[in-house]
């Protein structure tokens, strides 16, 4: 029999004990449990302090106010000022323009671009204003016209066999159309004692009035212009029934009343208008007509007695007609005997608006003294560009 001994000072059940290994062990983690903790607090301590240091360094009070504008701004906006209100043109001949916005500030004639702000808020207001331009095809453009390419043609086609010699097929017709640009002008006036008071915005009025002048112009020429001098209008090219419709031609339906919508189900003609246009144009179609015409067209209902009409769902999107956006502009013209009152297509393709980004003012302290004249001009041209893309609606027995 083997005889078990311990060594000098040892329990043997102590050694070999698994509840004191565990307790052993226990202790050690608590004891690096209790170091890490104090690490954790020291490091949380230590970033607490550095950035009570960084809020002291950064302080609102103790730093001047931040300019809302870019700085390269700034000179050109200074000198421009100074040129409206006094003819001071000292600091525009002065200036060095980047090349990537414009290559020059003093034209051979004596004209001045406007600085980029004032320019932004005259071209915000044409877009939010000029009807047709929220929905037309806007291109800009640095020449003097804008052609554009048009493939009114399909590619023949026919089904070939396996012997049979292949016939040649018809070949696509490409089509140009030139839209001239147009100058487009405004000349407000201004009191040169007036011009002197610091407190007055010159910019901004000049600007407001600039805007309004440009918004009236372009509006009513872009449905109803000539082509002279000014854009060719939507509403120009000659109107042909839908039926016996051609290229270079409206289309259009009648409303089947001498003067006004007829009598008996008064909405079928908005049918027939919309179904009028091609399908693929179709998808984007809008309507567009002016606010008497839109008072008469929200009463209609169809068989069911359901409104063809009903507003936006949300704050900014436009009225639906027949589940259409519906545009409303005051230069189309009013519900009589043979006009045009509404229009119906896909605007962007049917209609395109060129014009140059940049505008001009000349300063004109002598002609109207003691007022100071501001002549601003731009150039702007527009045309239809596809005939097939818009369909109008004649108020008219057939």
């Amino acid at each position: 029999m083997t005889e078990t001994k311990a060594r000098a000072g040892e329990d043997v059940s102590s050694v070999h004990s698994p509840a004191a290994e565990a307790k052993a062990a226990m202790a050690g983690f608590l004891k690096e449990f209790s170091t890490f903790q104090d690490e954790v607090k020291s490091t949380l301590k230590h970033q607490e302090e550095r950035l009570t240091m960084l809020n002291a360094k950064t302080m609102s009070y103790g730093r001047p106010a931040l300019s809302a504008r870019a700085e390269v701004e700034a000179p050109h906006q200074k000198a421009f000022n100074a040129y409206l209100r006094s003819g001071d043109d000292d600091g525009l001949r002065g200036l060095t323009l980047e090349g990537k916005a414009m290559s020059t500030a003093v034209a051979a004639d004596g004209g001045y671009l406007v600085d980029p702000q004032t320019a932004d808020r005259i071209r915000s207001m044409l877009f939010a204003t000029s009807s047709l331009r929220s929905i037309a095809n806007v291109v800009q453009v640095e020449a003097t016209s804008f052609d554009v390419l048009v493939d009114r043609s399909e590619v023949g086609s026919g089904w070939a066999t396996e012997v049979a010699a292949t016939t040649e097929t018809a070949t696509p017709v490409i089509e140009r159309i030139s839209i001239k640009l147009h100058e487009l002008a405004a000349m407000p006036k201004a009191s040169q004692r007036l011009l002197d008071d610091s407190a007055f915005d010159v910019e901004g009025w000049l600007a407001e009035k600039i805007a309004t002048r440009f918004i009236r112009a372009e509006a009513a020429a872009f449905i109803n212009g000539d082509g002279i001098d000014k854009p060719k209008g939507i509403l120009l090219p000659t109107k042909v029934a839908d039926a016996t419709w051609t290229w270079g031609n409206i289309g259009y339906v009648p409303t089947g009343a001498a003067a006004d919508f007829a009598t008996t189900n008064p909405a079928d003609c908005i049918i027939n208008l919309v179904y009028a246009l091609g399908a693929d144009y179709r998808a984007n179609g809008a309507f567009l007509m002016n606010s008497k015409t839109v008072g008469a067209v929200r009463k209609m209902r169809d068989a069911d007695g359901r409104f063809l009409w009903s507003d936006g769902l949300a704050a900014g999107e436009p009225a639906r007609l027949m589940g259409y956006p519906v545009v409303v502009s005051e230069d189309m013209p009013d519900i009589a005997a043979n006009a045009y009152a509404i229009a119906f297509g896909d605007f962007r393709s049917a209609y395109t608006i060129a014009e140059r980004p940049d505008l001009r003012i000349l300063r004109d302290p002598f002609s109207a003294k003691p007022n100071v004249l501001f002549y601003a001009n731009k150039r702007v041209g527009g045309d239809i560009t596809d005939f097939a893309a818009v369909k109008l609606l004649k108020i008219a027995v057939s």
